[in-house]
């Protein structure tokens, strides 16, 4: 077993396998579906990142859980597919929606891999982390948007690239994921750039670190302000880049829908 994985031991029973991917929202449990609680209730095993798991831990006691760190995402559900080849009932967490940037995909791909008997998998919807950013912000997604990841760890910086320049000559709205971490510190600087070519640096900009958990923080600023927040931004934050049409008002930001009269 890696140095990074822990397991757990709890009470399982012998039965029919299933994997419930659970989106757990961005951290907050008030922001946990109850469709999700149930889940987690009904599960025998729980598999996830050790800090994702952590946000959940007074749900679980007694159950048998396994985590490992960052980098081990294969790992750790291809032990999720194999706990639930051997019967158990199994709920592989992922923040926010388990289908945006989460382990849904990658469990249905190991299960189809893995052959054998064919697995139950459901996927439990969340709330995503830049759908409560959104909310903590104002309004700011009324209109098209788009979301781009910003780490280069499973996807080349030339195709964020492309992604980031057409998103912002199309003028969406745009939703920062992953800005920065203590390894990647140049492609946030680089993407303000991309988007700069397309739209003014007073655009409105907001960036939310910690939405919903505990040290939240929000900021209201424009694209070329984010820059006096780069040393804050970090793997928890997310930034939201308005088009066109955003304005700021009474401290929220919102992209109107083009409804007249207002």
């Amino acid at each position: 077993m890696d140095s990074k994985e822990k397991v757990q031991k709890g009470n399982r029973g012998a039965g029919k396998g299933r994997i419930s991917v659970v989106g757990i929202g961005p951290g907050g449990l008030a922001h946990l579906t109850a469709k999700a609680s149930g889940t987690l209730a009904s599960a025998e095993v729980i598999v996830g990142y050790t800090r994702y798991v952590d946000l959940i831990k007074d749900m679980i006691a007694g159950k048998e859980v396994f985590t490992s760190g960052m980098t081990f995402e294969v790992e750790r559900c291809a032990k999720a597919v194999e706990f639930a080849a051997a019967g158990a009932r199994v709920a592989v967490v992922s923040s926010g929606d388990a289908g945006i940037y989460g382990m849904a995909g990658l469990v249905m791909q190991l299960a189809h891999k893995a052959g054998g008997p064919v697995l139950d998998i459901e996927v439990i919807p969340g709330v995503p982390a830049f759908v409560a950013s959104a909310a903590i912000l104002g309004a700011p997604l009324m209109h098209d948007f788009a979301s781009v990841s910003l780490s280069d760890l499973l996807t080349p910086w030339t195709k964020i690239e492309e992604r980031l320049t057409a998103a912002a000559s199309a003028d969406f709205v745009i939703c920062l994921y992953n800005p920065k971490s203590s390894k990647r510190t140049e492609g946030l600087a680089m993407a303000v750039d991309i988007i700069s070519g397309f739209r003014p640096v007073s655009t409105p900009a907001g960036l939310v670190r910690n939405a919903t958990r505990e040290g939240e923080e929000a900021h209201l600023t424009t694209l070329g302000g984010l820059a006096q927040y780069y040393e804050r931004i970090d793997m928890l934050s997310i930034i939201i880049v308005g088009n066109s049409q955003t304005i700021t008002e009474a401290g929220r930001m919102i992209t109107p829908r083009g409804y007249q009269g207002v």
